[in-house]
């Protein structure tokens, strides 16, 4: 009867509704890691949450993860927001969900923002920060090119601690995209010394001052799972466990290795050599 009633309801009812199994169910809230959430200053009015998700690796499930988590922390903590905005950034258009029919309303809502770094234009044309992001997209023949003038622009229009966090950021993405140049051919690349910016010494020595052993294996652990699923997408509960049951040193070395990852069937592989 409850479904009659219901069907009954709508202007367009599925054909077989004759069919539907009337049921009450329970929903298990899963486990959600969220990249990225930018709070508002804490005040008497609440003010807008903002989510972030960068997605460099195609994922089907994304947008079904997104919602549900940007939805899932709003509901818990309605009391400290007047309203939640997300925003999505692809590489290009090709790496969205194939399947976007269940989401098109949120989609196209106002509160939704998709954006597609390879049409945001002429990267000199940019702000330094966006063009940095629009600096992982280039083909390698024009990315020194461009990190050349990002880092003079940097220099020219930024107080130097704002050039210095460019600058390293800048390294670390050069670092990525250019993974079998030595650190001399980066160094002459970007016509700087990588051991000025001391990127890696520094997040190292900062990682052994801020906690023991048991918090060094959570933040990498964090780190990790986060990387894994921008580079093969969402972990099956199974795979997931088994990555956080790693040792501290078997998680930088996949740390390591998930750079070389296309596919979830590396991780397995890598995963099974370990084992053996």
């Amino acid at each position: 009867m409850a479904i009659y009633n219901l069907f009954a309801l709508l202007t367009n009812p599925p054909s077989n509704a004759d069919e539907y199994i009337f049921d009450s169910v329970a929903v298990k809230e899963p486990k959600f890691e969220i990249d990225g959430v930018f709070l508002p200053p804490q005040s008497q009015n609440p003010g807008v949450v903002y989510f972030c998700e960068v997605q460099f690796q195609k994922d089907e499930r994304l947008y079904e993860r997104v919602f549900a988590e940007s939805y899932l922390y709003f509901y818990r903590n309605r009391d400290r927001f007047s309203n939640l905005q997300i925003v999505i950034i692809y590489p290009s258009r090709s790496l969205e969900q194939t399947d976007i029919n269940p989401y098109l309303s949120q989609l196209n809502s106002p509160q939704v923002n998709r954006i597609y770094l390879n049409e945001l234009g002429d990267i000199r044309s940019l702000p330094v920060w966006v063009g940095l992001m629009v600096l992982t997209t280039l083909e390698e023949e024009r990315t020194t090119e461009e990190a050349r003038y990002l880092l003079t622009r940097s220099q020219q229009e930024n107080s130097q601690p704002e050039n210095r966090a460019i600058i390293e950021l800048l390294v670390t993405i050069m670092v990525y995209k250019f993974e079998g140049k030595s650190q001399r051919e980066v160094e002459q690349m970007l016509g700087i010394t990588l051991q000025e910016t001391r990127v890696y010494q520094e997040i190292r020595e900062k990682g052994i001052q801020e906690g023991e052993q048991r918090g060094r294996e959570q933040g990498e652990k964090s780190l990790v799972l986060r990387q894994l699923s921008r580079r093969v997408g969402e972990l099956p509960q199974e795979v997931r466990q088994r990555v956080e049951s790693l040792a501290l040193e078997q998680l930088e070395n996949l740390g390591e290795a998930l750079l070389d990852f296309t596919s979830m069937a590396d991780l397995h592989a890598w995963l099974e050599a370990l084992e053996s």
